[in-house]
């Protein structure tokens, strides 16, 4: 196949034929794009030519099982990867619209070598992709990443015969009988089952209520414009209104589903919203008295709970601090054998015997309701105060170009190291070492922390800070990171802060 071109004209004759692909969109560990600005669709079949290439190459069996969320223009794309995927020789097996841990599932129900899924996640309308992988439960990671890169961008696609298309009936079905299996609630339960109108909203309410749940339904008519919010379980916006319906329902506690299902946010009875990396404590509390001297992964965004928390320790549990990002997270948790891996952004990875190890909202829901189960005296609130108070900001981007913020972070990763070997501090409180295994993160000497690292999928940095002590120390810590961003002029606004 010709060399994709960075840039073709739209409205032109040349973009209905020739393969147009920004480069920024492989990266660290799925592919997105803005379309039909980056990618048009004659891209997305060379895309699906460079991965059935890519599948050849890496010896497995040339089979495949393919999904899309619920966008507007998610099934043309996913229709033009399977076209590539097929000219490559492959089986595409489609599995319908889904949610991302639907086709993860779909690997293990169908026994597919292969997966990807046509999804923007949690971006907003306009934006397209695809996550895949090879060796389940895992997806790409960078160094996939980049050899499908080379493959598609360097014009390394193979035709070859042998390919076809089957339509595959009955995977939602089985993917939600897995999910609750025989479990009913022996406790009265009514949640808020929040899913922007996004993907989710075709299988939440039915799995929670298959379980024995009274839902209160939040926006769970599917609807690709979003008229109410973009579907974020990190947001402040979802959060909000989550907490807003809490307290309208008198619900005990709400779930919040982000577009493509693979990511559940938590707001309690009382209204307050719990931060996943909170939430994950809370079940690794619950997991380390079932499965003790447990080992739980944590990307570098998340509280310092998990290697300080009393009951934690008390349990044996080990944490492990590993790279941000659902393909990072994955990879670690199957590496060492842990039993559950938590991600601030609300992706969870339950392994075995609880889950299989890819990330699942409805998985997290259910096990969540199985913790309330376990514990019918005890509140969402009851538990989220039995936590050691910490102050943590939300997660904050601001603005950085795609093409400059790995160069930027760069620069920041040495200042900041920079200030601690200086001796320096941040908030008043003095640096003692400083993380890199993704970005930087700050560490102080009474366990507070501040955290700057690159977005692996949108043009931003990520900013997240917290400290043991007080709301004003984690403000001022956040004061301070943030003065050290700006002395990069590229650095724009945040889309949210404190």
């Amino acid at each position: 196949m010709t060399k994709p071109h960075y840039k073709v004209s739209q409205n032109t004759w040349e973009f209905l034929l020739e393969p147009m692909i920004a480069p920024t969109g492989f990266r660290e560990y799925d592919a997105r794009w803005k379309y039909p600005d980056d990618i048009n669709l004659p891209g997305i079949t060379a895309l699906g030519m460079g991965l059935g290439t890519q599948m050849y190459e890496a010896g497995i069996d040339p089979i495949i099982a393919v999904g899309n969320d619920y966008r507007e223009y998610s099934l043309t794309i996913k229709n033009a990867l399977m076209l590539g995927l097929i000219q490559a020789g492959i089986h595409v097996r489609d599995i319908g619209p889904a949610v991302s841990p639907m086709a993860y599932f779909a690997q293990f129900h169908l026994n597919a070598p292969a997966v990807a899924m046509v999804t923007a996640s949690h971006n907003p309308n306009g934006w397209t992709g695809v996550k895949m992988g090879f060796d389940r439960p895992l997806t790409h990671g960078p160094d996939e990443m980049n050899r499908l890169r080379d493959i598609v961008l360097g014009g390394e696609t193979v035709a070859r015969d042998g390919g076809k298309y089957e339509l595959v009936a009955g995977v939602r079905d089985a993917y939600i009988d897995d999910l609750c299996g025989e479990f009913k609630m022996s406790r009265k339960l009514r949640i808020v089952c929040a899913t922007g109108n996004g993907t989710a909203s075709a299988f939440l309410p039915e799995v929670l209520e298959r379980i024995g749940v009274e839902v209160v339904p939040s926006h769970n008519t599917l609807d690709y414009n979003f008229p109410h919010y973009n579907p974020n379980p990190e947001a402040m916006e979802m959060l909000h209104d989550m907490s807003a319906s809490v307290k309208e329902s008198g619900a005990d506690l709400a779930f919040g589903f982000d577009g493509d299902g693979d990511r559940c946010g938590v707001v309690d009875d009382e209204g307050e919203e719990i931060f996943a990396d909170k939430v994950g404590v809370i079940m690794a509390r619950d997991l380390s008295k079932i499965y003790p001297n447990s080992t739980f992964v944590a990307d570098v965004k998340s509280t310092g709970l998990y290697a300080s928390d009393p009951e934690l320790i008390k349990n044996g549990v080990k944490a492990d601090y590993w790279k941000t990002g659902h393909s990072h997270m994955k990879r670690r948790v199957k590496e060492i054998g842990a039993l559950a891996g938590f991600e601030k952004s609300g992706h969870y990875f339950l392994a075995e015997p609880i889950g299989r190890g890819y990330d699942c909202a409805a998985r997290v829901a259910v096990e969540m309701c199985k913790l309330l189960d376990r514990n019918p005296d005890m509140s969402m609130s009851d538990l989220r105060k039995a936590l050691p108070i910490t102050y943590a900001t939300p997660t904050m981007s601001p603005y950085c170009a795609d093409e400059e913020k790995y160069d930027v972070l760069e620069r920041l990763v040495s200042k900041l190291v920079k200030l601690a070997d200086e001796g320096g501090s941040l908030g008043g409180r003095k640096i003692t070492s400083v993380v890199t295994v993704n970005g930087a993160r700050v560490m102080l000497d009474n366990g507070g922390w501040g955290l700057v690292r690159a977005s692996s999928n949108t043009p931003n940095l990520v900013v997240v800070c917290e400290s043991p002590e007080s709301d004003a120390e984690m403000r001022a810590i956040f004061k301070d990171v943030d003065a050290v961003i700006r002395t990069e002029p590229n650095v724009g606004d945040y889309d949210q802060t404190i």
